[in-house]
């Protein structure tokens, strides 16, 4: 078992870390033109909402420490050690979507990318990778997944992503 006062001092470090985090967002949303827009709201709309949301959060957490550290905390779930193999295929599926994302286009990407960190959350869970079987499915899944977001994004709020062809489809 950990020392209270050292995990509420962990914990206050989170709550101050947050904090931190809302004010470079906060910094960062003065550089953003304040120009009304559609509805009378402007481009840093959005990031002051986010920022006085991670603020409120933030003071929060450092109330919760400081009143006797997060409430009914439980040990966690799960191994002692990271699983660095399972690690590696999230990791691999995100960067390949990086690097691939305006070659492939998004809806190959961000298949391939499932494809990669779902064997990585099975391998977490101590299951097999999976087989052939196993992979199509999971492509056939990150494509059902993907290509609606696209034609989402793409036909309906008109945001260019990188397709594959320029037909606006894939």
């Amino acid at each position: 078992m950990t020392d209270p006062s050292r995990l509420r001092t962990q914990q206050a470090w989170v709550g101050g870390g947050v904090l931190l985090l809302a004010g470079g967002l906060a910094w960062g949303a003065v550089g953003i033109p304040a120009t009304a827009g559609y509805q009378g709201v402007g481009p840093n709309f959005l990031p002051w909402v986010v920022t006085v949301v991670l603020a409120l959060c933030g003071a929060l957490l450092l109330w919760q420490a400081a009143t006797g550290g997060y409430r009914e905390l439980e040990e966690p779930s799960g191994a002692a050690r990271g699983d660095w193999v399972a690690m590696a295929w999230v990791a691999a599926g995100v960067l390949a979507n990086a690097a691939l994302i305006t070659t492939l286009g998004f809806i190959l990407s961000c298949t391939l990318c499932f494809v990669l960190a779902v064997r990585g959350l099975r391998v977490s869970e101590g299951r097999a990778g999976g087989g052939l079987m196993r992979t199509l499915q999971d492509v056939a899944t990150g494509f059902l997944i993907a290509a609606p977001a696209f034609w989402l994004f793409t036909k309906v709020l008109s945001i260019n992503l990188p397709g594959l062809t320029g037909s606006g489809w894939l």
